[in-house]
């Protein structure tokens, strides 16, 4: 799988797509049931809030991947994959806002103020928003490829950032075994981009 033809790529592209948009269609059915528990408010904002964390790290896990396997075919997944980031992101954001505030801004804005794991939530939330708006190629051309990679180097600072705000969440409730997870993981990832940069300077 080292390589693949653009057809087995576009292939894999629409796959990929149907299968990261299985969350929502899911979470879209249990609504139209009328099966989302007893707090449909909480169900809607952790599954909403676990998928960005995931689509977050599998974001990140492209390059480490790429260059331990050799697959240079994932780097033209990665756009896909963080605009799925963003996609449920907005829609863990659109939760808090409209079942949480009824979409009275000033109310949302006393609640991230006054809950720090929510400030967190909502400093990640509007750091993504600039890498989806630039995520096409008529971005890149107007940006420039050197600044638009800068700017998507806000990805580094992010997933940190959202598994900050997960733990802390999690912590309230003494659930600390999947956050510690997350913070393993994005760490070694991270890791990885650090020594391999490191090695890259000294050769």
């Amino acid at each position: 799988m080292k390589s693949l033809s653009n057809r087995q790529l576009q292939l894999l592209k629409l796959f990929l797509f149907v299968l990261a948009a299985l969350p929502f269609l899911r979470l879209a059915y249990a609504v139209y049931q009328d099966n989302l528990g007893a707090n449909p408010l909480e169900f809607i904002t952790r599954n909403t809030g676990d998928w960005t964390l995931y689509f977050l790290c599998i974001t990140l896990a492209v390059t480490p991947l790429r260059k331990l396997l050799g697959w240079h075919w994932l780097i033209r997944l990665r756009r896909m994959l963080g605009l799925y980031s963003f996609f449920y992101a907005f829609l863990h954001f659109l939760t808090f806002l409209w079942f949480d505030h009824f979409f009275d801004i000033g109310d949302m804005w006393r609640d991230i103020v006054k809950r720090p794991f929510i400030t967190i939530g909502f400093i990640t939330f509007v750091l993504l928003l600039p890498l989806a708006i630039t995520s096409n190629n008529a971005m890149i051309r107007r940006l420039g490829g050197k600044q638009w990679q800068l700017l998507h180097r806000l990805i580094y600072l992010i997933v940190p950032l959202g598994v900050l705000h997960y733990f802390w969440m999690k912590a309230g409730k003494n659930l600390l075994l999947q956050p510690l997870l997350f913070a393993a993981l994005v760490s070694t990832l991270l890791g990885l981009r650090l020594y391999w940069r490191l090695q890259s300077k000294r050769a």
